[in-house]
């Protein structure tokens, strides 16, 4: 063991903010201040540890975004919430422009906003959980976009953009310790699997406007 190891291992036990898991003190060497705590070899114990308000509030904007979501796909699928039910979404989907199979369309996006918002509250398979419901609110930022951005002076996109916002943020994040995906390559680095998700959200956007609309 390195003086360096030693002096970082000491300053691990003293600080009182530890075990927060907001406190990372400076790395010992071969690493640099770019690491993060998951790219840090602490051993497996190092790495399921529970870090408080971090892993907490990450459950958190899961069942936020996916229970707002998942209430809304829902609506538009089953009906239920009094929503309007697939055929009436269709219709909607139709009045917006997307005049080629808006039946078809409002199956998938109803599905695709049911299945990623309750795979984001399990946290399971959360890039792609995350990169659906991404998918589905940058399209209706599109729609919404020539609105105007507030919502109280029209039908301004700026909560949709908050949603897309969220998953965009979660694809980066991961779903935390508090998941199903706690022992999962994407949950421990998550910034490869995000871009990809980011790619595919893309393409899901530009072949929906592409070939529906």
């Amino acid at each position: 063991m390195t003086a360096n190891d030693e002096e970082y291992g000491k300053s691990r036990q003293k600080s009182p903010f530890s075990d927060s898991g907001y406190y990372d003190p400076a790395p010992a060497q071969g690493t640099t201040v770019l690491s993060s705590p998951e790219d840090l070899d602490f051993g497996d114990e190092e790495s399921t540890r529970w870090h408080g308000g971090l892993d907490f509030g990450l459950l958190i904007v899961r069942l936020a975004l996916g229970g707002i979501l998942g209430a809304h796909g829902l609506q538009k699928v089953f009906g239920t919430f009094n929503g309007p039910g697939a055929p009436e979404f269709a219709r909607i989907l139709a009045d917006h422009g997307f005049l080629t199979h808006p039946t078809i369309l409002s199956w998938a996006g109803g599905i695709a906003e049911v299945a990623g918002s309750g795979l984001l509250i399990l946290g399971l398979f959360t890039p792609a959980a995350a990169a659906m419901l991404l998918s589905v609110t940058a399209i209706v930022v599109y729609l919404g976009y020539g609105n105007g951005f507030f919502l109280g002076t029209g039908d301004g996109f700026e909560y949709h953009l908050l949603l897309a916002a969220t998953a965009f943020g979660l694809l980066f994040t991961g779903p935390g310790r508090l998941s199903l995906d706690v022992n999962t390559p994407w949950r421990r680095k998550p910034v490869p699997f995000a871009f990809l998700g980011v790619v595919l959200a893309g393409a899901a956007v530009a072949v929906v406007i592409t070939l529906f609309r």
